[in-house]
């Protein structure tokens, strides 16, 4: 397989996952390669996502490696045959690569928990509160960029997956536009809450002994538990989050949020006195 110009995050994960079985083994990239016949750079290049590995020799790599989780085997056989070219390769080199892998990562996910803070998550963005959340970007955006971002937030909006939705109180009086805005924006997450696949749970300001008010996150489940993301918004993009210690430890945050929040009901109800006010 000939060598890759930009890998996907899909991609390095699958390299990052054979690094670890190898490490796990014990291994180093010069003996794994004289196991499998070729050498140690062709192994780098795997592990990096530079080249691709066949399946063949993917699953003698896992024989190799002792690696006797068949499911995880197959779901690495999978992500490494995958031939997808979904709707979001017409923004390659129109927006930047974390976009892409973003919808990727929707693409292929099992089920999506998320926490929100401080905005609505972009899967239930109306386009007026997209276009005012990608307006607020310093520095600020051309007409183009602005256009393309909200057109692929929009696009990223079919959601077929089980998807949890743990909002706080400010995300939803937070007002990144105007008043109408606001109420189109909560009109919309009501709409979506009553959906079989969609739960919306809301946790007031009222609420004594939160301390998780720092815990945004969206966590996409993968074909099995060692497969999961976590993505994380920083200054520079987002940041994709798969070390299985961590992933434990933020489900065990999602459902310490889960529980301090409002049922699903309660929160329709909360969200329309929200709405009645504004």
């Amino acid at each position: 397989m000939g060598t890759r110009r930009e890998p996907t995050a899909r991609q390095k994960r699958l390299g990052v996952e054979l690094r670890r079985l190898r490490e796990a083994a014990g291994l180093s990239a010069r003996e794994a390669a004289a196991l499998l016949g070729v050498n140690s750079v062709q192994i780098s290049q795997i592990e990096s996502a530079i080249a691709g590995v066949s399946e063949e020799r993917l699953r003698r790599l896992a024989s190799h490696y002792s690696c006797t989780d068949g499911e995880f085997v197959e779901a690495l056989v999978a992500m490494a045959t995958d031939r997808t070219r979904g709707w979001w390769e017409e923004y390659r080199w129109l927006l930047p690569t974390s976009f892409l892998d973003l919808a990727e990562l929707d693409h292929h996910a099992r089920f999506r928990n998320e926490v929100a803070i401080l905005y609505v998550p972009g899967p239930l963005q109306t386009e007026d509160y997209a276009r005012a959340v990608f307006s607020a970007r310093v520095p600020e955006l051309t007409p183009e960029e602005l256009e393309l971002r909200v057109r692929h937030r929009m696009a990223r909006q079919q959601i077929t997956i089980p998807y949890e939705l743990v909002i706080h109180e400010s995300a939803l009086r937070i007002r990144v536009s105007d008043r109408a805005a606001s109420r189109a924006q909560l009109a919309r997450l009501l709409e979506r809450s009553e959906a079989n696949n969609i739960t919306v749970r809301v946790i007031p300001f009222d609420l004594d002994g939160f301390g998780l008010a720092a815990g945004t996150m969206t966590y996409m489940g993968g074909p099995v538990p060692k497969l999961d993301t976590v993505v994380r918004d920083t200054p520079h993009g987002s940041a994709f989050i798969d070390a299985e210690a961590q992933l434990g430890a933020f489900r065990t945050r999602f459902r310490k949020m889960e529980a301090v929040s409002l049922e699903p009901q309660q929160s329709r109800d909360f969200i329309r006195r929200l709405t009645r006010e504004l």
